[in-house]
């Protein structure tokens, strides 16, 4: 069938309207939606003790209301306008916004069988938030909860851990997902936010398209083109919780259609606090840089060349497990040094309005050193998509890829890899193709993946997805899929000794790698709904069903003793094995209403249910019901009011026999955004503005456990 869009210039529409952008054929490139504390050394001249939840919100907004009462009036009001863009849209221009991740095509948010949001470069601004992890608690349906001042567990649908294995995380189509631990190193990434186009989420398998790991959610993150960057940026944000961070851009233009950008980023946070007030020595710091090259030398050709370096610290309170402290453990203050960096490439050759290839290659270097053990990882990765329309109700994408990834270790007493380094060749195919059933109303999109990997074999990930759409305002859909989580490293070749129990004997509590290990396998079913019934409100409703086998967990495999690691010692051992299975269902809500052109509304709740067999001493439960609530309002042409709320459940993960509850909490963050001119932005947001200080995770480690303190923060932004 012929598409209802053409594919468009991946570098932006013209006239630097990049929030409508959606780039096209797309390895990644993909959507868009709708206590004291250190005190400020620089910037904004903000509060330095925050009591009370009332005395923090007036302390946070207090200063700047008096500035703007004297200045309101000075702003330009046509320098709105292209920041606003998107914030002007109706609801129904919103539902129009187009989507890559669902179909590696552009399709509308209304139209995409799948439980889709999207974080636009607008959402980013309002927020205030200053990290990609803070930023996806944004997403209706993901569990994001902060482990230490740089370390996060982000997951959807269950199973969440500070390495959420059933998460596939992609920027720019680069992979993000180590196989050593299964999962990603958050305190790792970071970007220039401003540069970024826009953050798909899919809740739900996303395998056929996106491979193994896709099992419960697909994490798609995607930058500006440097056409859509030009010109200078200088940001600076200084807090309670963040010492002077900033971040400078530079876009220009080389020649005809050759459009680059470069940029540097520095920021230096704090660390949370322990439970009893005090910091806890978990800050965190980065220097990072980078460029991008777009070059369209004609119309039907687009090229993209892009890379990053990074270099950070980050510091880690954690109890090593001891064979001879009396205690069982012994306390260690780390620092751990991270480092790495990425070059890309991007061929795109637009066809026909139907018909596309696409050719993408990276190269990515990453060396995580935690203080007592190293991770290298060098990843080269090569693919090759072609997207055509073999007749009026057909449009099929197909394509194949070859990555090979080399890892090395160097292990301590707490976590061990036997052999120390590997080399993993992952070989892929995938085919899906979208049938037109009834003109308009009813489409049907069946794919499968096929991917061989050195840690699981061949795999086969289908998918079929069907469409209704009975109006022009509301969809139904409904999909069933089959996704795969290969075996991490650590379950297949590790020995992990977890704690010590003293006693005479001491008792060491360790698991091992089992190299017999399969993939654990999930067959989801979902069954959603949109509707726009009054122009300035839309619903987004799924349902999920998730049938889990062979879930991978350390389980007892025997006792005995043990000569070494010295000195002699019961060992109580457990085995990674396939030893549960069970279903996780259930249901995710969204809204968004247009009160009035300047202030809108939007919310969301999210409930959850897990039934594993049998009853796993590992597992780490979500929280059964979230919500969140956010209000933007246009208070003047130039002031901005931005608020949020969240609620997220009691946690309780299961430590062996101990179970160590996380309690409920409910944030509130407010912000307030002026623009005094067409190129300065002042903004200043206060988060966690409830209680002092609350607990978000807890991982069962050798880390300690730390909580999120309240925090204010200030932020200039100057474009020119």
């Amino acid at each position: 069938m012929k598409s209802s869009q053409p594919i468009s210039n991946p570098t932006g529409p013209k006239g630097g309207e990049h929030y409508l952008a959606s780039r096209p054929g797309s390895f990644g490139v993909g959507p868009l939606t709708l206590g004291n504390r250190t005190p400020l050394r620089s910037g904004l001249q903000l509060t330095q003790t925050l009591p009370s939840p009332t005395q923090a919100i007036r302390n946070s907004l207090g200063a700047l209301t008096l500035l703007l009462a004297g200045t309101a009036g000075a702003a330009d009001p046509s320098a709105l306008a292209d920041a606003r863009r998107l914030a002007d849209l109706s609801i129904q221009e919103l539902m129009d916004i187009s989507v890559t991740s669902v179909s590696k095509k552009e399709t509308k948010l209304n139209d995409s069988p799948a439980a889709i949001s999207v974080i636009t470069q607008e959402d980013i601004r309002r927020s205030g938030l200053t990290s990609l992890p803070e930023l996806l608690r944004t997403v209706p349906g993901l569990d994001v909860a902060r482990v230490s001042g740089n370390q996060w567990a982000i997951s959807a649908r269950g199973f969440n851990d500070q390495f959420a294995n059933k998460l596939l995380v992609l920027v720019d189509g680069r992979t993000i997902y180590t196989p050593v631990f299964g999962g990603v190193f958050w305190n790792a990434q970071d970007l220039v936010l401003e540069d970024l186009d826009r953050i798909e989420v899919i809740r739900g398998p996303g395998a056929t398209l996106w491979g193994a790991n896709a099992v419960n959610g697909v994490i798609n993150i995607t930058t500006k083109s440097a056409k859509a960057t030009q010109g200078t940026l200088v940001t600076t944000t200084v807090g309670t919780e963040d010492q002077p961070t900033t971040a400078i851009r530079y876009g220009g233009q080389l020649g005809t259609n050759l459009f680059y950008r470069a940029y540097v980023k520095y920021f230096d946070r704090d660390g949370q606090v322990i439970s009893a007030g005090a910091d806890a020595p978990d800050a965190w710091s980065a220097t990072r840089g980078g460029l991008r090259l777009d070059w369209e030398p004609s119309t039907e050709h687009q090229l993209t060349l892009q890379g990053d370096y990074y270099s950070g610290t980050a510091g880690n309170q954690v109890n090593h497990p001891s064979l001879t402290s009396p205690t069982g453990f012994v306390p260690a203050n780390l620092t751990a040094h991270n480092r790495g960096g990425n070059v890309l490439g991007r061929w795109t050759r637009t066809l026909s309005d139907t018909a596309q290839l696409t050719v993408q290659t990276y190269y990515d270097h990453f060396k995580q050193d935690e203080g007592f053990e190293t991770v290298r990882q060098d990843t080269c990765d090569f693919e090759l998509q072609h997207r055509f329309a073999p007749g009026e109700r057909h449009d099929l994408v197909w394509g194949a890829g070859y990555r090979m990834t080399q890892v090395g270790t160097d292990g301590s007493f707490f976590a061990t890899l036997t052999p120390s380094g590997r080399d993993l060749q992952l070989f892929n195919f995938f085919l899906q193709d979208e049938i037109t059933l009834v003109a308009d109303r009813v489409k049907l999109t069946l794919g499968s993946k096929f991917e061989h990997n050195d840690l699981n074999g061949l795999e086969i990930q289908p998918s079929a997805r069907l469409l209704w759409t009975p109006t022009a305002h509301q969809s139904v859909w409904a999909a069933a899929s089959r996704a795969i989580r290969t075996p991490s490293l650590v379950t297949q070749d590790s020995r992990i000794n977890f704690a010590v129990v003293p006693g005479a004997p001491a008792t060491l509590i360790s698991a091992f790698g089992n190299p017999n290990i399969e993939g654990e396998e999930v067959f989801a079913y979902e069954l959603g709904y949109r509707i726009e019934p009054v122009p300035k409100l839309s619903l987004d409703a799924t349902a999920f069903y998730n049938v889990y086998d062979g879930v991978i967990e350390p389980v007892s495999s025997g006792a005995g003793l043990e000569a070494t690691p010295a000195p002699p010692h019961a060992l109580a051992a457990n085995t990674y094995r396939n030893a549960f299975a069970g279903e996780t269902y259930g249901a995710e809500l969204a809204a968004r209403w247009q009160v009035t052109d300047a202030w809108r509304l939007s919310g969301s709740y999210t409930w959850l249910q897990i039934r594993l067999r049998p009853t796993t001493a590992f597992a780490m439960e979500s929280p059964q019901q979230q919500f969140q609530f956010r209000s933007d309002l246009n208070l003047t042409h130039n002031i901005e009011l931005s608020s949020a709320v969240y609620y997220v459940d009691q946690v309780t993960p299961m430590l062996g026999a101990a179970r160590v509850p996380v309690s409920a909490y409910v944030r509130l963050d407010l912000g307030v955004t002026w623009r005094p001119t067409k190129n300065l932005e002042l903004s200043v947001h206060g988060q966690n503005l409830l209680d002092n200080q609350h607990p978000e995770f807890y991982s069962g480690k050798p880390a300690v456990r730390t909580e999120v303190a309240r925090a204010v923060l200030g932020k200039v932004t100057w474009r020119f």
